[in-house]
């Protein structure tokens, strides 16, 4: 009796190699064949470049929330003063502040003062954000203290005020000029209240990577800001960072709790969180929409294995005369359809690597091309198109294909396998 040979034998897959070299004059499979594989290659390129642009985006978005700002902020609910105005300033911030740097996960609290104020330097203005912070706290904030860019030295933070780098830009400022911070609510007299004027040496310069913190914050030592802002003694809010940002919420009942009955918890989830909601609905729909067209790229290997199919219909009646048995046929043009996809997944595992990897070249390359001008930080937020290139998406791009390529070939694989060998040559 003769023994019945494995599946995907040595013969099934030298069948389906021929198969897949076909010449034109055999019928122009093989165009088919390339068709089908760029397709599935530049299907695979674009949803891995998509996908490391947009964990690339997250990414940097995220780190430049936490990297320049506190992760939770601590507020006073305020009281009504005398005067019928709401004072929400902290006046205990300094036991306050204590009490909270004893939760288990919080690594830093720092007491500020916040305004908003008007920056001048000769005949050029600019309205920015007033940070009053101690310099000691001011060198753990990390996209401050270790920008992107800096120029100065932020140990001369307490002899001078520290601001960004778009700040610098639009008031024309460098390290070593003087600019004036002109507040509304300065000296209260008989009169009411005068603007407050103050000028500061500019002794740092950052960039922390986000168009609207370079463009609108500066930093004033903590006292200093006190003086300006008239809060002797106070603080208007604590600002803290933890160790798990990403598990700030199971923090927050603690934090209140020793903060105190008149406070509230601001974090950076609810100050972003719903940008990175809309974030998330445009991944999901943007993987969505890719993995459609990677199905359609997927479907021309149905058209290049229908027509082999059609072409090759004498050789499969003279296959099954011969004892190829159904199985073998199947798996013969299931083998010349999941190696098609298998190629191009590959390809354009390759390509979308590869621009993950130098997309700042590519960039810069389309962005001289056309001109200039392609990405507006004060639109986007940040400075540059960012990518991040991570296993877990290259895998569900594969996956996906691969998973689809298969599963598309398995149809006219399976009309081969059934095709009858005296049909097929009852007219040869």
């Amino acid at each position: 009796m003769a023994k019945t040979p494995a599946p995907f034998a040595a013969f099934e897959w030298m069948i389906a190699w021929r198969y897949l070299r076909a010449r034109r004059a055999e019928g122009g499979v093989s165009v088919m064949t390339w068709i089908s594989l760029l397709g599935i290659t530049l299907a695979v390129f674009a949803l891995i470049a998509t996908l490391a642009v947009r964990s690339g985006f997250r990414a940097e978005f995220v780190d430049t929330i936490l990297g320049a700002n506190a992760h939770v902020t601590v507020y006073n609910l305020g009281e009504v003063s005398q005067s019928g105005r709401i004072d929400r300033t902290i006046p205990d911030y300094a036991e306050m502040a204590a009490r909270v740097a004893q939760v288990p996960g919080v690594t830093r609290v720092a007491p500020l003062v916040r305004g908003q104020v008007m920056a001048n330097m000769r005949d050029r203005n600019a309205g920015i954000a007033i940070y009053g912070i101690a310099a000691q706290d001011l060198k753990t904030i990390p996209r401050i203290a270790s920008p992107e860019a800096a120029r100065g030295d932020i140990a001369d933070f307490e002899r001078g005020i520290a601001i960004g780098s778009g700040v610098a830009q639009e008031l024309g400022a460098d390290i070593g000029d003087t600019i004036k911070i002109i507040s509304p609510n300065g000296v209260k007299t008989a009169f009411g209240t005068s603007p407050r004027v103050n000028a500061y040496e500019v002794v740092y310069i950052f960039t922390a990577g986000r168009y609207d913190i370079d463009r609108t914050r500066a930093y004033l030592p903590f006292a200093e800001a006190q003086t300006f802002f008239n809060r002797e003694g106070v603080a208007d809010e604590l600002e803290i960072m933890v160790e798990d940002p990403d598990a700030v919420d199971e923090l927050t009942p603690s934090l209140l709790q020793v903060a105190g009955e008149r406070s509230q918890i601001w974090t950076w989830r609810d100050a972003s969180g719903s940008f990175l909601r809309a974030l998330e609905v445009e991944d999901n729909v943007m993987f969505i929409i890719l993995s459609i067209l990677v199905l359609i790229a997927a479907m021309n290997i149905v058209s290049g294995l229908i027509m082999l199919v059609k072409n090759k219909g004498r050789d499969i009646g003279i296959l099954r005369t011969m004892g190829l048995t159904e199985g073998s046929v199947l798996r013969v043009f299931f083998i010349c359809g999941a190696f098609t996809g298998l190629i191009g997944t590959v390809a354009g595992v390759v390509l979308g690597c590869l621009f993950a990897l130098y997309i700042d070249p590519i960039f810069a390359f389309v962005n001289m091309a056309m001109g200039g001008g392609v990405w507006d930080p004060s639109i986007r937020g940040i400075y540059a198109l960012p990518a991040q290139l991570r296993l877990e998406d290259v895998l569900s791009a594969v996956a996906l294909s691969l998973g689809l390529s298969f599963v598309v070939t398995i149809f006219p694989a399976r009309r081969a396998a059934r095709m009858n060998p005296v049909e097929a040559l009852r007219y040869e």
